[in-house]
């Protein structure tokens, strides 16, 4: 049976006794456990890569919702009311000072994606006119 299993006879015969001792204090026997340890690891691959599918499309998902509420903003002829971003009012009113970058960072947005940096700039410039924030050149302030 140890040839059978290609391990050495010594080998064999202690981890024959191992699972009869695993047996008899109600423990698992130690294959089932590898195995089971296996089907584990198989499992938790799957669930990883599914879950890593699933935040690469809620990452478009966010990223096309961004474009989508900034539109707007990005119009210059731009008709309605032009609905204002929360994030970015609550950020304004939660922090003393607030620099650009950090600003876009703490929006999600990429300082390379134009469009959104161009419809943040609006937001903030419109805000401006209104009185609500005020600019020392570096940084924001809320003010309202």
């Amino acid at each position: 049976m140890a040839e059978k299993a290609k391990t050495p006879l010594s080998a064999w015969c202690v981890s024959i006794i191992e699972e009869r001792l695993a047996e008899e204090e109600g423990s698992q026997p130690r294959r089932k456990l590898l195995k089971d340890m296996e089907t584990l690891k198989a499992e938790n691959k799957t669930l990883r890569d599914d879950l890593r599918q699933k935040e690469i499309v809620l990452e478009r998902y966010e990223s096309e919702l961004k474009r989508y509420r900034s539109q707007p903003f990005m119009e210059e002829d731009y008709r309605g009311l032009r609905p204002y971003s929360e994030d970015l009012i609550r950020i304004l009113k939660d922090r003393d000072h607030v620099d650009s970058y950090r600003l876009l960072e703490e929006l999600g947005i990429d300082p390379r994606e134009s469009e959104l940096v161009k419809a943040v700039s609006r937001q903030l410039e419109e805000l401006e006119g209104y009185k609500l924030i005020k600019s020392d050149g570096r940084s924001w302030r809320w003010i309202g």
